[in-house]
């Protein structure tokens, strides 16, 4: 068997890779929706501080991370950006807020982070927005 055959046809990649971001995107959105409901709902904010900026700040910010970004990353458009926001909020809750925890406390978040990191390093894949944008720069440097 040649090394030629082990390779990945890239249409397979970018497949899967649209595959995985409108899972995992999808799958943040209901994580992110009810916190945007309790930041839109106002009232007295339960959340962790991570930062010292205050719980409603923080809440805002993982509001943006979890719902805004993976919106972005289901468009696949500023995706390496808005995995890099993912990518530290899910530091954050693995390693800050379950730090403590058990393993099964902190297991989701630590997926969502592996996941993120190879979307970080791959890309977005050619069915994306970014992927549109590239092809077309690409085309007008002829």
């Amino acid at each position: 068997m040649s090394y030629s055959n082990l390779k990945a046809n890239p249409i397979y990649i970018d497949i899967v890779l649209l595959i995985v971001r409108l899972f995992i995107g999808f799958a943040m959105l209901s994580h992110g929706f009810p916190k945007l409901q309790m930041l839109l709902e106002g009232g007295d904010i339960q959340f962790f501080d991570f930062l010292g900026l205050g719980p409603k700040i923080s809440l805002g910010l993982t509001v943006f991370a979890e719902f805004v970004c993976s919106i972005f990353l289901i468009l696949g458009l500023f995706t390496r950006i808005a995995v890099g926001f993912l990518i530290f909020t899910m530091i954050i809750a693995g390693f800050v807020v379950h730090g403590a925890d058990p393993f099964d406390k902190k297991e989701m978040s630590l997926l969502y982070l592996a996941i993120y990191l190879l979307i970080m390093v791959l890309g977005a894949g050619r069915f994306s927005i970014d992927g549109m944008i590239e092809k077309k720069r690409r085309a007008s440097e002829w």
